[in-house]
C-alpha cells in the first residue's frame, strides 16, 4: 500500500478544472498519538515484569514446582479481563456518555490501580486490587481511543486514516520498547515499588496530555439508547418473530445455548470462575449468533433494511473474529511461556529474561513503515493484492511459524542443550510479523467495518478475540494436569513445555487456513461517517 493516496479529479472535471483540495490532517491527532504512547508505556511497562514478579517475590509463598503455572495462570487471568471490560467500555460509551467522557473516567480509574500495585507490593489482596482496576480502567478505553481516533475523520480526508492507524500502532510499540527494556531494570534495581510506580507516573500523564484537547475533538455522541434500531435490538426482534406456520428455530437454538452457558457457570467449582464464565460468553455469543441469522429475515418491516443489513455485517465479523483468537492465543505468551523459556538459556549476567520482549515492538517500529512504503507497493507492483484479510490471514499463520519454530528451541533445551537466548530472536522476528499483519491491520478494518451507531461496540468485539484467545491458553495448561493427557505426552516423548508448544503452532496454522477460506466471501465494507 503506497503512502501517497491518489485523487482522481471529480466526475465531469476538464483539463482546466482546479485540482481538488489536499486532504487534511485533523489537528487533534497528536493529542490522542501522545496519550497512547505514554498510556501504552504505562500498561507494558507493569504487564512485562509482571510474570518475573509473581515468580520472585509475590508467589514465594507457593512450592517452586507449581509456581511456574500459578504465574502464568495469573498473568492470562489479567490479560483476560483487560480484553473483556472493552465490552463494558464501548456500551457506557454508545449508550450513556461517549467516548470522551468515559476514556477520561476510566483512565482516572487505571491511575489509582497502578498506584494500588506500588503500594501494595508485598499484599496479594492489594496487589490483586490493582490488577482489577488496571484491567477495568486500560480494558475500558481500549475500543474508544482508536474507535475515537476514526471519529475525527470524514469523507473528506479518510485516505489519511489508514496512516494515523498505522502511526497509532507505532506509537503503541514506541512506548512498550522503553517499557520492556527499562522496567526489568528498574525492578531489579530498585525494586518493586518503583518498577510499577513509574508506569503510574505515565498513565497520569497520559490522562492529562488527552484532557488538554479536549476542545479539538470532534464529539460523536452516543446514540445506541435513541436508536429503536441498534445492533441487540434487530437482533431481539428477529428471534422473536413469528411467521404463521412456521417455527423459531433460531429462538431455540438461542435458547439451547442460554442453557449451555448456564451449565458452563455452574461448572465453576470445576474449571474455575474465569473459565466457566468465558466459556458461557462464547456460547451465548455462538448459539445466539446462529440463531439470529436464520432468522434475520423477520426483522425486516420493523427496523429498516438498513439495520437489518448491519446487523448481518457485525455476525460475519465475529465469525473473522473467532478465527483470530488462536493468534492471540500464541501472541499474549511471548509475556508468560516465552519468558519462561528465556530464563532456561544462556544469557549474560546483566540481561534479564524479560528483557527480550523489547525486540517486539523494536520490530513493529522498523516494520509498519517498511511494509507500507517497501513491501505493499512492491507486491502491488507484483500483482499481488493485500487488502486487510489477505493480510490477518498470513499473519495468523505467521505465528504458527514462530511457534513451531520455539517448540524445537524447548526441543534443544529439553536435551540438555546450552542454548542462547539470541536464538529466541527468531521466533520473535516471525511473531512480530504476524502482529503487524494481524492486530495493525485489524484495528482499522473493525472500525471501517461496523456501522456508525456501534463502532465502539465492535472494537470491542475485536478486543474481545483477545480475551477467548487467552481463554485457550488457561483451558491448554487446566488440560496437561490430568494424568492421561500427562501420560500421552510423556508417552510422545517430549516436555509438557515443548508438546503445548506445537500444539498451539498446529491451532494457529488450522486457524489460518478456515480464516482464508471464509474471508474469499467476505465482502469488504467502507463505513466511515460524510
Amino acid at each position: 500500500m503506497s503512502l501517497t493516496p491518489s485523487h482522481p479529479l471529480p466526475a465531469g472535471a476538464g483539463a482546466g478544472a482546479a485540482p481538488a483540495a489536499a486532504p487534511k490532517m485533523p489537528s487533534q491527532v497528536p493529542f490522542i498519538i501522545a496519550n497512547e504512547g505514554c498510556e501504552r508505556f504505562s500498561f507494558y511497562g507493569m504487564r512485562n515484569i509482571l510474570t518475573v514478579f509473581l515468580m520472585t517475590s509475590l508467589l514465594l509463598a507457593i512450592p517452586e514446582p507449581l509456581r511456574k503455572g500459578e504465574a502464568k495462570e495469573i498473568f492470562h487471568t489479567f490479560v483476560i479481563g483487560v480484553y473483556f471490560f472493552p465490552l463494558l467500555g464501548g456500551w457506557l460509551a454508545d449508550r450513556f456518555f461517549g467516548k470522551y467522557n468515559t476514556i477520561l473516567w476510566l483512565s482516572l480509574v487505571y491511575c489509582v490501580g497502578h498506584a494500588c500495585l506500588a503500594i501494595f507490593e508485598n499484599n496479594l489482596r492489594g496487589f490483586y486490587t490493582g490488577l482489577f482496576l488496571i484491567a477495568l480502567g486500560s480494558g475500558g478505553i481500549k475500543p474508544l481511543v482508536s474507535s475515537f481516533i476514526g471519529d475525527q475523520f470524514d469523507k473528506t480526508n479518510r485516505s489519511l486514516a489508514q496512516k494515523v492507524f498505522d502511526a497509532f500502532y507505532w506509537i503503541i510499540n514506541f512506548g512498550s520498547f522503553f517499557a520492556s527494556l527499562l522496567m526489568p531494570i528498574f525492578l531489579d534495581r530498585f525494586g518493586a515499588s518503583v518498577a510499577f510506580g513509574i508506569p503510574g507516573v505515565l498513565m497520569l500523564l497520559a490522562t492529562l496530555i488527552f484532557w488538554s484537547g479536549r476542545r479539538r475533538y470532534v464529539h460523536v455522541p452516543p446514540t445506541a439508547a435513541q436508536d429503536p434500531h441498534a445492533f441487540l435490538k434487530v437482533v431481539r426482534t428477529a428471534l422473536l418473530a413469528r411467521r404463521d406456520g412456521e417455527g423459531r428455530p433460531g429462538l431455540i437454538i438461542a435458547a439451547l445455548g442460554a442453557m449451555l452457558a448456564l451449565g458452563s457457570l455452574a461448572m465453576s467449582p470445576q474449571w474455575g470462575f474465569v473459565i466457566a464464565f468465558c466459556f458461557a460468553l462464547v456460547l451465548l455469543m455462538f448459539f445466539g449468533g446462529v440463531g439470529a441469522w436464520i432468522q434475520l429475515p423477520r426483522a425486516r418491516g420493523v427496523h429498516p433494511d438498513e439495520a437489518v443489513e448491519g446487523v448481518r455485517t457485525v455476525l460475519r465479523l465475529l465469525v473473522l473474529f473467532a478465527l483470530v483468537t488462536p493468534f492471540w492465543s500464541l501472541f499474549d505468551q511471548k509475556a508468560s511461556t516465552w519468558v519462561l523459556q528465556a530464563d532456561q538459556m544462556s544469557k549474560p549476567e546483566w540481561f534479564k529474561s524479560s528483557m527480550m520482549q523489547a525486540i517486539n515492538p523494536a520490530l513493529v517500529m522498523i516494520l509498519i513503515p517498511f511494509n507500507n512504503v517497501v513491501l505493499y507497493p512492491l507486491l502491488e507492483r507484483a500483482g499481488v493484492k493485500l487488502n486487510a484479510l489477505r493480510r490477518m490471514g498470513a499473519g495468523i499463520a505467521l505465528s504458527g511459524v514462530a511457534w513451531i519454530v520455539v517448540g524445537g528451541l524447548q526441543l534443544w533445551i529439553d536435551g540438555g542443550q546450552s542454548v542462547s537466548i539470541v536464538w529466541q530472536v527468531l521466533p520473535y522476528a516471525l511473531l512480530t510479523m504476524g502482529e503487524v499483519l494481524v492486530s495493525a491491520t485489524g484495528l482499522e478494518f473493525a472500525y471501517s467495518q461496523a456501522p456508525l451507531a456501534m463502532k465502539g461496540v465492535i472494537t470491542s468485539f475485536w478486543n474481545l478475540s483477545v480475551t477467548i484467545g487467552n481463554l485457550w491458553v488457561l483451558v491448554a495448561n487446566a488440560s496437561v494436569k490430568g494424568e492421561s493427557v500427562t501420560g500421552y505426552i510423556q508417552s510422545t516423548g517430549t516436555s509438557v513445555t515443548a508438546f503445548q508448544m506445537f500444539f498451539f503452532a498446529g491451532f494457529a496454522l488450522v486457524a489460518a487456513l478456515l480464516f482464508a477460506l471464509y474471508a474469499r466471501g467476505y465482502q469488504l465494507q467502507n463505513r466511515y461517517r460524510d
